[in-house]
C-alpha cells in the first residue's frame, strides 16, 4: 500500500492514508508530502475523497470502512487499484507463485535497470538497491509481484507473467490444490495474444497451465537433463551448479540445450538459482544482452528478510528469513548447510493457525534440517485462535522424529535461552513472517 501511495502521489494524485502505528514507512510517506493518519477513525474519511483503497487485512467492522459505506464513496481493494495502474504501462510484468516472488521481481528489476530501461517497480519487500519497495521510472516497463491469495492477481492486467511454482497454500481461502491450480490458470489466461508466460518446467501439472494459452510460453528448470518442454517457445536450464564457501550459487546457463553464459549469484541456495532463471528468460524476451544480465545478477544480494545477515554476537552469526511455508523452510535450511557454521539454530514462529494445522507434519520435517529448533507461539495475523493448534503440537511432532526442539512462551525467554546455549561459530536463523525478526535484533542490541 505504501508503494502504491507513493506511485500515485508521483503521478499527481492527492493521496492520504492511515495506519495503526507510526513507522519508518509512515515517516517516509509524510516526508514526501503524503498525509498519514495514525489510528483508523471515521473522522479520517471526508466527503471530498474520490476513491478509497483498502487491503484484504481490513475487516468490514473497521470504522473507516464503515464510514466510506455511509458516505457512499467509491471503494476498491489494493489488487484492483494495482490492476488499473498496470493499464498505464505498455509492458506490465507480473511475477506470481507460491514462493520466490519478491526475489524474482527484484532480480528482474535490477536487470532492467542495468539495461537502462528505467522501470517502475512495486515490491512486496525492501530492496536496498532501490532504497525501499517502490521505484518510479519513466519508461513503459512496470514490474510487480502478483499474489494469489483471495484471487487478488485475477484483477491484474499484465502483458508478461511469470509462474514460479504452484503449491498448497492459503488453505483458509482455497479449497484444495485443484482450486489453486484453477486460480493460476485463470491468471495465465489474463495475458493477451501478444503477451508472454514464463513458467517453471518442473511444476507438477504444467500442461494444465499451458495448454491452449492465447499467447506463447517459455519454460525453465534447474534440471540439467531437461532441455525442452513440449509446447514451449524456448527453454532455459541451469547446469554444472556449484556453491562457493559462502553458499552462493554459480551455474552454466543453457537455452534449448545450447550453452549461453556462466552465471554467478550473490545469494545462496538452489531455490535462488531457480528464481534467477525466469528473470533471465524475461530479460532475453526484451533482447537484453547476456553480459548485462550477468552483471545485474551479481548486484543482487537479497531483499530484506530473505536470508538477511543481521550481525554477529559472541561469534554467533544471526540471519533472518521470512520463510513461513514448509517448502520455504526446507529451501532456507538446505541452503544454510552451505553457509560456514558449526551448529544451526532455527527460531521458528509459525504464521497463522490455519497454515500450522494444515502442514504440521510437513513443518516438522522441514525444520528437522536444523540442528536445534526453538519455537515461539503462533503468529495469528488475520486469524482468531481456534484453540485446537499451538506451537506445542509442532514441538511434539519434532520430538517424535528425534529432533531437539524447545518451546518457550515469550521472546524474552527465547533470547535468554539462546544467550545461554548458542556458542562461537553457530548459525542462528530467526524464521517466520511475523515479528520473530525482533529476537535477533534484540540480541544484537538493535
Amino acid at each position: 500500500m505504501s508503494g502504491l501511495a507513493e506511485l500515485l502521489h508521483t503521478m499527481g494524485f492527492q493521496v492520504t492514508g492511515s495506519d495503526a502505528h507510526k513507522s519508518k514507512i509512515t515517516d517516509h510517506l509524510e516526508a514526501l508530502g503524503i498525509k498519514v493518519f495514525l489510528g483508523q477513525r471515521a473522522a479520517n474519511i471526508t466527503t471530498d475523497m474520490k476513491l478509497v483503497v483498502y487491503t484484504t487485512a481490513v475487516k468490514e467492522n473497521n470504522p473507516e470502512y464503515q464510514e466510506v459505506l455511509l458516505k457512499d464513496i467509491p471503494m476498491i481493494d489494493r489488487a484492483e487499484l494495482l490492476g488499473q495502474v498496470m493499464l498505464n504501462f505498455g509492458d506490465a510484468i507480473a511475477v506470481a507463485g507460491t514462493h520466490g516472488k519478491t526475489t524474482t521481481t527484484s532480480m528482474i528489476s535490477l536487470i532492467l535497470m542495468e539495461a537502462g530501461l528505467d522501470p517502475t517497480i512495486s515490491l512486496g519487500g525492501i530492496l536496498d538497491n532501490i532504497g525501499g519497495n517502490i521505484r518510479i521510472g519513466k519508461s513503459e516497463h512496470f514490474i510487480t509481484e502478483a499474489c494469489e491469495y483471495t484471487n487478488s492477481f485475477l484483477k491484474f492486467n499484465p502483458t508478461r507473467s511469470i509462474i514460479l511454482n504452484v503449491e498448497a497454500e492459503h488453505l483458509d481461502f482455497f479449497k484444495d490444490i485443484d482450486d489453486i491450480y484453477l486460480s493460476f490458470r485463470q491468471f495465465a489466461d489474463r495475458l493477451p495474444e501478444n503477451g508472454l508466460l514464463i513458467v517453471n518446467g518442473e511444476i507438477e501439472n504444467l500442461s494444465y497451465l499451458t495448454k491452449d494459452l492465447a499467447c506463447p510460453f517459455i519454460s525453465y528448470s534447474t534440471d540439467a537433463n531437461t532441455t525442452t518442454v513440449p509446447g514451449a517457445a524456448s527453454h532455459f536450464h541451469a547446469a554444472n551448479i556449484t556453491y562457493d564457501e559462502f553458499g552462493y550459487g554459480h551455474y552454466d546457463l543453457y537455452e534449448n540445450g545450447s550453452f549461453l553464459i556462466h552465471i554467478d549469484l550473490k545469494v545462496i541456495g538452489i531455490h535462488n538459482i531457480s528464481n534467477s532463471l525466469p528473470a533471465i528468460a524475461l530479460a532475453r524476451s526484451l533482447n537484453i544482452p547476456l553480459e548485462t544480465i550477468k552483471d545485474a545478477l551479481i548486484l543482487f544480494t537479497g531483499t530484506e528478510r530473505r536470508f538477511q545477515y543481521k550481525g554477529t554476537i559472541g561469534g554467533v552469526t544471526v540471519i533472518d528469513d521470512y520463510a513461513h511455508h514448509p517448502t520455504e523452510v526446507t529451501a532456507t535450511l538446505t541452503a544454510a548447510k552451505n553457509y560456514p557454521h558449526k551448529t544451526t539454530w532455527c527460531v521458528f514462529q509459525p504464521h497463522t493457525y490455519t497454515r500450522t494445522k494444515a502442514f504440521l507434519t510437513e513443518f516438522a520435517k522441514a525444520l528437522s534440517l536444523a540442528d536445534k529448533v526453538v519455537l515461539a507461539d503462533i503468529y495469528a495475523a488475520r486469524e482468531n485462535n481456534p484453540g485446537d493448534i499451538s506451537s506445542k503440537d509442532l514441538q511434539a511432532e519434532l520430538l517424535k522424529i528425534g529432533k531437539e526442539a524447545y518451546y518457550l512462551e515469550s521472546f524474552d525467554e527465547i533470547e535468554n535461552f539462546l544467550l545461554e546455549n548458542c556458542t562461537n561459530g553457530d548459525l542462528l536463523i530467526t524464521m517466520g513472517a511475523g515479528d520473530v525478526v525482533t529476537i535477533g535484533e534484540s540480541l544484537l542490541g538493535e
